[in-house]
């Protein structure tokens, strides 16, 4: 028998990356893309490698983009924290698991590092097909405490809980971080709204060839953070003031200011964070044809509205011309 597990592509769309900074978060998922996989019982436990794991190249040069891009690991860690993890967890609750060993098949359609969590999307999927193999069920609003800690404890890789809340939760969510709630019950405060409170027109563009890790983006800043920089603090502050007043504008159906928000989600963003030129020619563009735009996470693709058809033509049109694609996320 086959178990299944899968997880959608993230979309920071406001307060992004207060979140591992006691901040505020609202997100979505899209199901334009997913990893999913697959676990079925085998005589030993083995894990088949993925597309994130592949070991030819065309050339040197394709061996140190790829590297550039991505890193030195695939996905094969991802699925071997993410064992570890559900192992643990289910020792911490005396849960006994299922005897017997698996094989664990994975695949993605996230565009690779640029800022959809691909990564905790492998990880949320794993999670969910070791739940249904074992049949131990996991309350959803732990669940992202144990992706992250797959990534943070496991692999050292700094993150937050944003992309694991949305991943678990899916469709639109809001998320409060405030140390006093995180610290009392180690874990955010969460609200699914309804997605139907999103812009109607909202698109999301990505650019592959300006691909780079999550840990290269979050490092300083997490640095700067914890040794007290003023700046850093008052950035992610205001990041969560726009998440929360975002709030308010979708449940009071205010799209100026939530436009508005959004371009300045970005702004706020950019006085902390030194940015990818590819990166910051995307929302440039995008905001010189009218469009609003953001970050989705760490770089790599951004989110926003725009006006009209004819606003979305022009804007698919510029983007592909440097070598990005634009599409209509379904949430």
């Amino acid at each position: 028998m086959i178990f299944r597990g899968r997880a959608f592509a993230r979309v920071g769309f406001l307060g992004n990356p207060s979140d591992g900074y006691f901040g505020k978060t609202i997100s979505f998922t899209i199901q334009n893309f997913k990893a999913e996989v697959l676990l079925y019982e085998s005589p030993d436990l083995e894990i088949i490698p993925g597309p994130r794991d592949h070991a030819r190249f065309r050339s040197v040069k394709h061996l140190l983009a790829d590297i550039d891009s991505a890193g030195y690991y695939g996905g094969v860690r991802l699925i071997k924290a993410s064992i570890k993890k559900f192992y643990d967890y289910c020792s911490q609750n005396s849960i006994r698991p299922r005897r017997g060993n698996f094989t664990v098949r994975y695949s993605t359609s996230i565009p690779r590092g640029v800022g959809l969590a691909g990564s905790s999307a492998i990880i949320t999927a794993a999670f969910r097909a070791l739940m249904q193999f074992h049949k131990v069920h996991i309350p959803v609003e732990i669940l992202p405490n144990l992706v992250l800690a797959s990534e943070t404890e496991e692999l050292g890789i700094p993150a937050g809980l944003q992309d694991r809340v949305a991943q678990a939760y899916e469709g639109l969510v809001y998320m409060d971080f405030n140390r006093e709630i995180m610290e009392k019950q180690k874990r955010g405060q969460y609200e699914v709204l309804d997605k139907e409170l999103l812009p109607k027109r909202l698109y999301v563009a990505y650019r592959l060839c300006a691909a780079e890790p999550t840990e290269r983006a979050h490092s300083d800043v997490k640095r700067r953070f914890l040794d007290g920089d003023s700046e850093v603090i008052q950035a992610m502050a205001d990041l969560a003031a726009v998440a929360q007043e975002g709030r308010d504008c979708l449940l009071n159906r205010d799209t100026e200011r939530l436009d508005q928000l959004i371009n300045l989600n970005f702004d706020i963003r950019r006085r902390i964070y030194k940015i990818n030129p590819k990166h910051l020619e995307m929302v440039t563009l995008a905001r010189e044809l009218g469009a609003t735009s953001a970050f989705t996470g760490s770089g790599g693709a951004i989110v926003g509205t725009y006006r009209s058809q004819a606003m979305l033509k022009k804007l698919r049109d510029a983007m592909r011309r440097i070598g990005v694609r634009v599409i209509l996320p379904r949430v």
